[in-house]
């Protein structure tokens, strides 16, 4: 009996403590040097390949965190645009390591499919963009109305749940993202869109008369954004969770890319030291060098500083924090104890 006992706690000791094993895809980054993040072909804030062939958005720059974390260098990230009906089946195939592709959490996404919702990054919900003329204040006042949606979406789903649940008629016109939705729009092929709000706020900017325009302010889910990897490499589940935790973490410490380096060297704070590998060391168990939350807050700053530039007051959509402020301003945002 002491020998099953002793057996059986041998195998939970995995579960139990200790450092989590390296997986295939945590070593093939190590061994290739590169870091594959599959992104949306361009949506404005969160992915988008500027004329001057640079990415930017609030999920490259957790890419190019991820980058700085494991490699040391930021710009080791290969970015691979994927339309909604691919991005799922590029992951579970191995073609990117990890799917920051303004993606939603739902039970589906995390159980059946043999992927891992890691941890949020937005947060967001479903609404609709109406003309402003149109007289429409609800869902309600959508019957009739041709919406133009992205098949094989949440959103979708969204809509038909929310509509037909209410006795609403309309009809659906499948656009395939961002810049077929503006040609239906501009065509008349469809007189409102359903999406998220975030990516209603940047059609509506995209527009030739956005003033012309409204999303309704009622929210319809709850959609819960963030990076997706493939299971059966804990350690690489882990990097992706931490790295989001100590962008977090670094904005209510009031670590920026400005003063990573002079907090460094003179805070006697334990938890600035702890993040900036100081004392501690962190990244131990993660299997990264001691600097890696320093490295990728000098690269790309704190959660903070990448939603101002790409989303908020710093960028075209001036979006306001809302639910992704920090948790003591009102928000949703909050972090894990770096200890």
């Amino acid at each position: 009996m002491r020998r099953l006992l002793a057996t059986m706690l041998l195998g939970l000791m995995p579960l139990l403590g200790g450092q989590a094993r390296a997986g295939q895809v945590f070593d093939n980054i190590k061994a290739r040097n590169s870091i594959t993040c599959g992104v949306n072909p361009g949506l404005h804030g969160f992915a988008r390949r500027g004329p001057d062939g640079v990415w930017r958005g609030l999920e490259v720059d957790f890419c190019h965190a991820l980058a700085a974390a494991v490699i040391g260098d930021p710009a080791r990230v290969r970015f691979v645009p994927l339309t909604a009906a691919q991005r799922f089946t590029a992951l579970q195939h191995g073609e990117v390591d990890v799917l920051v592709r303004n993606t939603s959490f739902n039970m589906t996404r995390d159980v059946d499919m043999g992927l891992r919702a890691v941890v949020p990054l937005f947060f967001d919900g479903h609404s609709f963009l109406v003309r402003t003329d149109s007289g429409i204040t609800s869902s309600r006042g959508l019957d009739g109305q041709s919406i133009c949606l992205i098949p094989g979406t949440t959103n979708e789903e969204t809509t038909r749940e929310v509509l037909r649940g209410n006795g609403v008629f309309f009809t659906v016109v499948p656009v395939s993202g961002l810049e077929e939705a503006v040609a239906a729009i501009g065509a008349d092929r469809c007189q409102v869109a359903g999406a998220d709000a975030s990516q209603l706020a940047v059609l509506r900017n995209t527009l030739p008369n956005p003033e012309s325009f409204k999303i309704l302010p009622q929210r319809y889910s709850k959609e819960v954004l963030g990076p997706l990897v493939r299971r059966g490499d804990e350690k690489w589940f882990q990097v992706v969770r931490w790295t989001a935790m100590a962008l977090i973490e670094a904005e209510e410490l009031g670590v920026t890319r400005a003063n990573a380096e002079s907090m460094l060297r003179d805070s006697k704070l334990p938890s600035i030291r702890r993040l900036l590998g100081a004392q501690d060391q962190m990244g131990k168990d993660l299997g990264l060098s001691p600097d890696w939350a320093y490295r990728m807050l000098r690269s790309v700053g704190n959660y903070g500083e990448i939603f101002d530039r790409n989303l908020g007051a710093g960028s075209f959509l001036k979006l306001e924090r809302g639910l992704n402020g920090q948790w003591s301003k009102g928000g949703l945002m909050y972090a894990w104890p770096l200890r």
